[in-house]
């Protein structure tokens, strides 16, 4: 069972979107038990007004959009994040290898680095593609680096890009994470944590994909 957080304190990058609440939602979400659980709520998997209310306001904090209180898998994986940052040596899913290998979690939307099966790069949040444009899953390896890069099909920049897969690559972005459905196949980053991840990881080095990213 998942150990709730202590949502407290809220990460450097929160800060709530202005504007007025929109209305709670009465539906319980696909995710309703897994978010109580996480949020240290009553796990009973139905929706109440006290529910509602708390889930809120963890979105408006993550600027999740929309911040109605439904348990959805954008604030699932989101709260599941903050849960693998305080507990990654219970994190599953990617094989034990010699080296490093950073491990994408599609299901859960993170990525982590290991060197010899330990964690040396805690899990941080990932944007992988939307469902017409998924990410491709398997064993990669680092095959380009490009630290300043510009995206020509999308007219969008990629800082700190470190292609695995032909066109596919874990990179930075400045953009919200938990707002579209997606990337066009790429792996975002925030552009901090690309920057770090920038540091840690070499041409050559293991890439695994797996899971499959969770749809609203």
């Amino acid at each position: 069972m998942l150990l709730a957080l202590g949502l407290g304190v809220l990460p450097a990058h929160a800060a709530a979107p202005a504007g007025a609440p929109r209305a709670c939602s009465t539906a319980a979400g696909p995710y309703q038990r897994e978010v109580e659980e996480l949020m240290g709520l009553e796990a009973d998997g139905t929706q109440s007004p006290a529910d509602c209310l708390a889930i809120q306001r963890y979105q408006r904090s993550q600027l999740i959009v929309p911040a109605d209180g439904f348990a959805g898998p954008v604030t699932y994986t989101a709260l599941y994040w903050e849960w693998a940052q305080n507990y990654p040596e219970r994190l599953t899913g990617c094989p034990t290898r010699q080296g490093r290998v950073a491990c994408v979690d599609l299901s859960h939307q993170i990525l982590w680095v290991t060197l010899d099966g330990k964690v040396v790069f805690t899990p941080v949040a990932v944007r992988s593609g939307r469902a017409a444009l998924p990410t491709r899953t398997g064993w990669f390896h680092v095959e380009r680096r490009k630290q300043d890069d510009w995206s020509t099909l999308y007219n969008s920049p990629m800082t700190y890009s470190q292609y695995f897969s032909g066109g596919q690559a874990i990179h930075g972005v400045r953009d919200n994470l938990y707002e579209g459905p997606g990337s066009h196949g790429c792996v975002n980053l925030r552009h901090e944590d690309a920057q770090r991840l920038w540091g840690v990881l070499r041409l050559g080095d293991a890439v695994y994909v797996w899971g499959r990213k969770p749809q609203a």
